[in-house]
This record gives C-alpha cells, structure tokens and sequence, in this order.
C-alpha cells in the first residue's frame, strides 16, 4: 500500500508540474506547506479520500446549489430563461453549430451576450470557493484528479451521490463537462475573470478524461487510477490551450481515445 500511495503521490507531482509549466501563477514553499494541512476542517466520521479536496466540493455544492444565494437563484433563473428551460442540451447543440461557423467564437459570443451578468455572478461565487479552500492555485490539479476519480467520499452528501465526482449512470459517461466547459468559454470570451477560466479549463478537461476513464461509482469508495495511467492523462490534458479544448470538446460525452478502465 505504502509503494502504491508513493506512486499516485510521484503522478500527481508530476501532473502538478505540467499545469505550472503551462502558466498557472505558483505559490511560494511556506504557504504551500500550510495549504497541505487540514486539521483545520473537523472530522467527518465515514469520509474518505482528500480532506481538503473534500471540503472544497462539498462548499462548492453548497454554494451552488444547496444553499444559494438570491443573486444565485437569479442567475439561474436568467440562464434557465435564456436555453427555454432546456439547458445543457439546447447550449451543448448550439455550441455544436457554432464551432463549425466561420466567424467563431464570434457567434458563440453574441450568443452567451444576453446572460452575461449571471455567468458574472456565478463566476464570482465559483471562484470565491475555490480561492478560500486552494489559495495556492497549482494545488487544484489535485483537486480535480481526485475529483474524476471518484475517491472523495463524503457522508455529508446525499445517498446516491456520496461521491464528489460528475454525476453519471453506473458505467456511463457523463454529460456535464460539456456543460461547465461552455460557461468557462462563455466566460473568456465576455470578459469574465478571463485569465483565470483560461487557466482552470484545462483542470476540467483533465478531470473530463480521468473521469471517462475511472468511471467511479458515485455512492462508494473507487480505487484510484494506476499511476502511469494518471501521468498520461496528466501530460496529455494540462497543458492544452483554448483552441485545443474548444476541438476536444466537440468529442461528446466522453473525450476522444479514451479508454475506460475494465
């Protein structure tokens, strides 16, 4: 177990280093350090998996979800409005059309034009989350590898759905990826804190690839990925520019080659 654990830790290490070399702003060694530590969060008897990466999904869904705020609620109810109460496929089908246009990103644009103030606020929110539990930004390469994974198990979380990882059926691939990725794009592309979703999509589309490939269960503990398993999606994934992405993710649902684990 100890060789195993050293293992995923040395591929995790080296994912680390290829999102910094792809431009992500470091921290120094003293904070990184006290970012590892997580006595500060209390014990939840049951949990599994990164205490840290733990807390910061499970606040992200309160958030966003559990608990939401009014400008939130609002915020949803004006993207809801503007797909016709049919999001993910009606944004998914359009961006589909879109790309393949001459003037895009333009069109994708002008489209996404309309909710801009709510995917501000919801930028806002997203990002005050991840900034309090990962003010060291490189670290969220862990965060989102355990996240497609499937090995943070958290009791908090409704039965069914114990598992912070994208919802999906057993043994399926899941669809929101897609979805989060074009709120990302949307983002970059209307001036919405555009450095920092930049720089987070390339997290995504690793998570999208680690995630189609473990395909965890989403209400037990999953197994982690083999090391060398993680270090190809790692150095395959993480330093990948917005125009790769952007061809990627007309793959759907899941990313192109992929293999998932038997």
């Amino acid at each position: 177990m100890a060789v195993q654990d050293h293992s995923r830790r040395r591929a995790l290490q080296i994912a680390l280093g290829a999102f910094v070399l792809s431009g992500y702003t470091a921290g120094g060694a003293t904070a990184f350090a006290a970012d590892r530590r997580g006595e500060e969060f209390p014990e939840v008897p049951g949990m599994s998996g990164d205490r840290r990466a733990n807390e910061l999904w499970y606040q992200f869904n309160v958030a966003t979800l559990y608990e939401q705020s009014a400008d939130v609620r609002e915020a949803y109810a004006q993207i809801n409005g503007h797909f016709g109460g049919n999001l993910p496929v009606t944004l998914r089908e359009n961006w589909f059309a879109m790309y393949r246009e001459p003037d895009y990103p333009r069109n994708y644009a002008a489209f996404m034009a309309p909710v801009t103030r709510a995917l501000r606020t919801l930028s806002r929110v997203q990002l005050e989350v991840f900034d309090t539990y990962y003010p060291i930004r490189r670290r969220l390469v862990e965060a989102f590898s355990f996240f497609g994974q499937g090995t943070l198990f958290d009791p908090r979380e409704r039965v069914g759905l114990r598992v912070h990882t994208m919802d999906a059926r057993p043994g399926e691939a899941p669809t929101a990826y897609h979805t989060w990725y074009l709120f990302m794009r949307a983002m970059m592309l209307l001036g919405i804190d555009t450095d920092r979703w930049r720089r987070m999509a390339p997290l995504l589309a690793f998570a999208w690839a680690v995630q189609n490939t473990a395909l965890p269960a989403m209400d037990e503990i999953n197994p982690p990925l083999p090391a060398d398993t993680l270090r190809r999606l790692a150095c395959t994934w993480l330093p990948t520019n917005t125009r790769q992405l952007d061809a990627a993710f007309q793959s759907f649902p899941a990313p192109p080659d992929t293999v998932p684990r038997r």
